[in-house]
């Protein structure tokens, strides 16, 4: 009960003697094939300071998955960055390097917005 019982948002009491808190939406989702998702890449400069980043969205699976992916593009750029809300930042303007890398991997890439 220890670990999962900081992922019990919302439920705060229940006079149920019978309840049973189902955490089944908590868990990891299975990731999808590369070849079956569809990943956005774009240049995001909001709430950065003015800095630009090479943001990913739309990845479709584990967390630690997730994290892989985005140390692999980090490590590939060069860079810095983060995986954050489902979403992997890079930090830098490296949409199209990022785009190629992704299909290297059979990934079926989008690019967002202008330049």
């Amino acid at each position: 009960m220890g670990k999962n019982k900081k992922k019990r948002i919302d439920v705060v009491y229940s006079t149920n003697p019978d309840f049973n808190f189902d955490d089944d939406e908590f868990e990891d989702q299975e990731t999808l094939d590369p070849g079956e998702q569809l990943l956005y890449v774009s240049i995001d400069r909001k709430q950065r300071g003015g800095k630009e980043v090479t943001l990913v969205e739309g990845f479709v699976g584990a967390e630690d998955d997730l994290k892989d992916l985005g140390k692999f593009l980090k490590s590939k750029c060069g860079v810095g960055g983060t995986v954050k809300d489902g979403d992997i930042i890079v930090q830098g303007k490296f949409k199209d390097k990022v785009a190629d890398l992704l299909e290297g991997k059979g990934y079926k890439v989008k690019k967002k917005g202008g330049n």
